[in-house]
């Protein structure tokens, strides 16, 4: 029994060193990624939202490169899937609501 914890604590200790790199390099880009915007992103954003729509009004949409469909279409994934955990969240439930 004395040589299992002494293995699975060793185990723990390999684990958690080969892990420390890999979360840092996981904060930083966290720091970037999961903040909202500033003042200062709204006019980038605002001039995407508009060639969102000029693309729409004259067909450029259709234009696009195959890796940018593919970017695209996982942005949107992405974005449903939040959607998605935000409302099991709300409703407190993987399944339908508790009514």
């Amino acid at each position: 029994m004395a040589g299992l914890v002494t293995k699975t604590s060793g185990l723990i200790k390999v684990g958690i060193n080969n892990a420390k790199p890999v979360l840092h390099v996981w904060q930083q880009y966290a720091r970037v990624e999961l903040t909202p915007p500033t003042l200062r992103d709204f006019p980038a954003i605002r001039k995407g939202f508009s060639n969102l729509i000029q693309a729409a009004k004259t067909g450029r949409y259709r234009e696009v490169t195959v890796r940018e469909a593919v970017v695209n279409t996982l942005v949107a994934a992405e974005i449903y899937c939040w959607f998605y955990v935000g409302e099991c969240i709300g409703k407190r439930h993987l399944i339908g609501y508790d009514v």
